[in-house]
């Protein structure tokens, strides 16, 4: 997989270097210990009171140091890509933002942090520091481990202790709330795919349609594979997993976590998964969706609960310094508000029947519908690949509103399927559909032939898309046609509309519609849209010599 970065040597202190520059307001610093030593540290920390201090292999960004700030983390240490940092690099964190009041150090349940962080608070100790060590072991996934994994629940402690720290409690207050919040936190990942490391080759061990449940922030292998299937029953596999362990008549804070590649909208569509299945009962805050303890380019999610009481809902209510830091919620069903209704409404035309016009609208939207794949398949090349799906979307609701129209007043019918298509097309070619339609709607009902109306509709769907014959749109098939139409007849209209779409096959490049961002070159590719229109015209043409 491909990834931007330097040399892999300096990945991880030209990031943290990024970060800084970044933040803008002077409020964080780093240790001058590159690249041995990678401590990003607050600059404007009082030592009168207790130190915050957690850390890790880099590679879970926004973790660690992007919580590093007042109300969260003192100081972060950070290892190479996954990798644990030394004791040195954590016993210098100690020195430098420890004072008389001690250190709190918030340790994820990885034998390399355990270890380091270890050493390093023994070190501190013989030094003559007050610290006190928490390890977090949230991880659910491996439920007869002796040594559960440290995760993204590990930030819940974060945010209590570093509350706790900044309203100026002592160090023993702290620990043990910090402790007593590590026990009641559970966690739990999946992913569909694993991650790559920046400058290693990378083999991704998942199948085609497979994913992998209580999989660790790292890329080790989760507890078991599981096929892929709808968002929906995935969540609903994790949560009935979760809410075996905590208590069902506590309230919860829920952090949902993305582990690095999930877009933010898949990742809202889990939220509302989460919080819309039984275990959202006893879910009272939300945390998330984003971004918090990733693992570099991971393809999945986590979601981690922790039992509330007064003092813990207070703690993750508090603001906070950190960027990073997404606000704790509290959750709510979505609100509902009215739609306003027309200042002044057209006037209103009730449904009405018109065989030959019924027949003629359920043929082209037939056609449309029957074209899905293969329109996608051309926009695929010159475009996102959905003109085909767009199109079908707005054949489909117009079929479904079919009994509603006006059949039998023409004008009233190419104004209602007009309003139609800009419900429910979207995109750019539903508003201009729909401005066609409408355009002809109002010039048919002042008098116009059908042709002439339909021309007039072009003349307002060009106007404001600003597309001419010749750009390599749906205008190059549908002005010709047009013109046959209104001299020569349906059969002449569908040869003039041919003749177009396939012209378009010769044109370079777009100068309109979303292929004019297209940088290749589209010799031999039938604009979709115009493709569209040579189809339908054709379908007409058929119908019309049948009837």
């Amino acid at each position: 997989m491909k990834h931007f970065f330097n040399r892999r040597e300096t990945i991880v202190t030209e990031a943290l270097d990024g970060l800084l520059r970044t933040i803008g307001s002077g409020d964080l610093a780093r240790l001058d210990g590159y690249p041995e030593i990678k401590v990003v540290l607050r600059a404007d920390w009082d030592k009168a009171k207790v130190s915050v201090v957690s850390g890790g292999g880099a590679g879970h960004e926004p973790s660690h140091a992007g919580f590093v700030g007042k109300g969260m983390l003192t100081a972060a240490v950070s290892g190479e890509i996954f990798a644990s940092p030394s004791v040195e690099a954590v016993l210098a964190a100690i020195r430098a933002v420890t004072g008389p009041a001690g250190c709190l150090l918030i340790v994820k349940n990885y034998t390399g942090d355990r270890l380091n962080f270890g050493l390093a608070a023994e070190k501190a100790r013989a030094e003559g520091f007050a610290v006190e060590m928490v390890i977090v072991a949230d991880d659910i996934a491996l439920p007869d481990i002796a040594q559960p994994r440290g995760v993204a629940g590990t930030l819940f402690v974060h945010k209590i202790a570093g509350h706790l720290s900044e309203t100026g409690r002592d160090l023993a207050e702290i620990a043990a709330a910090a402790r007593a919040a590590a026990k009641d936190i559970v966690s739990l990942g999946m992913s569909l795919s694993s991650c790559s490391i920046p400058g290693q080759p990378h083999e991704d061990r998942f199948g085609e349609n497979d994913g992998e449940l209580g999989l660790g922030i790292h890329g080790e292998p989760g507890v078991e594979r599981i096929a892929v299937q709808s968002a929906d029953r995935l969540v609903a596999i994790m949560a009935e997993r979760l809410a075996a362990r905590p208590d069902p008549k506590a309230s919860h804070a829920l952090l949902i976590n993305n582990l690095g590649a999930v877009p933010p909208l898949e990742m809202s569509l889990v939220a509302n998964a989460v919080l819309a299945s039984p275990l959202a009962k006893t879910v009272k805050l939300a945390i998330g969706p984003g971004p918090l303890m990733t693992a570099l380019n991971m393809n999945g999610f986590s979601l981690s609960l922790i039992r509330l009481d007064a003092a813990r809902e207070e703690a993750l209510l508090a603001p906070v310094g950190p960027y990073a830091w997404m606000p704790a919620k509290l959750v709510a069903a979505p609100a509902i508000v009215p739609m306003a209704k027309a200042v002044r409404q057209s006037t209103a035309h009730k449904a009405s029947q018109n065989a030959g016009t019924r027949r003629l609208i359920v043929t082209v939207c037939d056609r449309l519908i029957s074209l899905e794949a293969t329109l996608n398949g051309l926009d695929a090349k010159a475009g996102d690949g959905d003109t085909g799906s767009t199109v079908a979307t707005g054949a489909r609701s117009i079929l479904e509103r079919l009994d509603a129209l006006p059949l039998a007043n023409p004008a009233a019918t190419l104004g209602a399927v007009g309003d139609t298509l800009s419900a429910s097309m979207g995109g750019s070619s539903g508003v201009l559909l729909s401005i066609f339609f409408t355009a002809a709607a109002q010039a048919l009902d002042g008098g116009a032939s059908l042709p002439k109306a339909l021309l007039a509709g072009l003349e307002r769907m060009t106007f404001y898309g600003g597309a001419k014959p010749g750009d390599r749109t749906m205008v190059d098939a549908l002005e010709p046609a047009l013109k046959a139409l209104d001299s020569n007849g349906p059969g002449e209209a569908a040869i003039a509309a041919r003749r177009g779409a396939e012209a378009t096959a010769a044109m370079e490049k777009a100068k309109a519609g979303r292929s004019a961002y297209v940088g290749t070159k589209l010799q031999g590719v039938v604009d979709p849209g115009a493709y569209a229109v040579a189809e339908v015209f054709a379908a007409v043409a058929a119908l019309l010599v049948t009837a």
